[in-house]
């Protein structure tokens, strides 16, 4: 019993919150913490490229994955969606990779000595199935993205690499925006090409399309509005952010939403669709253009849709255009997630959020 008492009152990351941050609610606290996504992100880019001992980690990973056999990228929630951007950008690159869900495959796989390399993300540290991951070891060279310098999965892992993102107190934010980060680094890195020359130009472009798609969220709700489903479709890194902006909507406000790929959405949900329909649909990187093509097919069946996309586009009275920056491959798994995020601030202030503050881990079951 008090072991349970002693898991219950750990401050996330090791980290007490200021007494007037646990005073604010929960709609205060997740608007806080997106805004802070722009500044996090660039603490993360400019430690990647002058921390030495960032950099020689990176270097030590390479190296590993260079043997035969795929790259794994395995986490859980928010932690998973970091994966797929990162997975979706090796795979493009040649390098065979793949992104599963932790719990899968810590029940449900014995090919652990088959993958070059083996990267465990978890923003806590403290996810049950993360832990015995990393209690269990692999044969084949394992490393860890954490969020959490004092937790179980660090002190269990000797190749480790920082989200750097700071202590949430809310859905995941900043951890997912800097741990898709920090996956494309080590993707590029593996991949051996550039991403420092495109640093700068990332952290402005999301922030100044954080600004701008978070001034649309009363339009955004007000499309959304009665809507029996919300649906957020995206392809390649998008997907990933597809994935996560479905989270976001259904932890912080209790609304029903799914994430699709274009093509699984296609071959079967579009048949459902109607008046009762919304499409949250991220046409973005280099199959943008079917994304738009999807769209107008959803728009003829009689359903509503937010378009988010790298172009000017007028409304209707069933599609919102959401325009972003254009971003280089493959940093739309960061920028697709800042409407979804939009319309989850935009719900919860009109009826209140229904995910409690985090202030607190308690016991992290399977």
């Amino acid at each position: 019993m008090e072991e349970k008492k002693d898991l219950a009152s750990r401050w996330i990351g090791g980290v007490e919150p200021p007494s007037e941050l646990r005073g604010r609610n929960m709609t205060s606290i997740y608007e806080m913490e997106c805004r802070e996504q722009p500044q996090r992100l660039a603490q993360l880019l400019h430690a990647y490229q002058s921390d030495s001992v960032i950099r020689q980690e990176l270097e030590i990973l390479c190296g590993m994955s260079r043997s035969s056999g795929p790259i794994l990228m395995i986490g859980m929630g928010a932690s998973y969606c970091s994966s797929i951007t990162g997975v979706s950008y090796l795979q493009s690159g040649g390098r065979s990779s793949f992104a599963l869900d932790a719990s899968e495959w810590l029940h449900y796989s014995a090919t652990w000595d088959e993958a070059a390399l083996s990267l465990l993300i978890t923003t806590s540290g403290e996810s049950a199935e993360l832990v015995r991951l990393c209690q269990k070891g692999a044969p084949t060279p394992l490393a860890l993205l954490s969020n959490n310098y004092r937790s179980t999965c660090w002190s269990l892992v000797q190749h480790r690499l920082p989200i750097m993102a700071g202590p949430e107190f809310g859905n995941a934010t900043k951890t997912y925006t800097n741990a898709t980060a920090a996956c494309i680094v080590l993707a590029s890195h593996i991949l051996g090409r550039s991403w420092r020359e495109q640093a700068e130009q990332i952290v402005e472009s999301y922030s100044r399309s954080l600004d701008v798609v978070f001034q649309q969220r009363g339009e955004m709700e007000e499309i959304c509005r009665g809507a029996a489903n919300i649906e957020i479709i995206g392809r390649g890194p998008a997907y990933g952010g597809a994935i996560m902006g479905a989270l976001c909507i259904r932890e912080m406000t209790g609304q029903r939403a799914a994430p699709h790929t274009g093509g699984g959405f296609r071959h079967g949900p579009l048949l459902d669709v109607n008046e009762s329909h919304v499409a949250i649909i991220l046409a973005l990187g280099k199959t943008a253009a079917l994304g738009v093509s999807l769209a107008e097919d959803c728009l003829a069946r009689g359903g509503r849709v937010i378009l988010v996309e790298s172009e000017n586009r007028p409304h209707s009275k069933r599609l919102l255009p959401v325009r972003i920056d254009a971003t280089p491959e493959p940093w739309e798994g960061i920028t697709s997630v800042v409407a979804p995020q939009a319309l989850t601030l935009a719900i919860a202030e009109r009826f209140g959020a229904k995910l409690a503050p985090r202030f607190q881990y308690g016991e992290m079951k399977e």
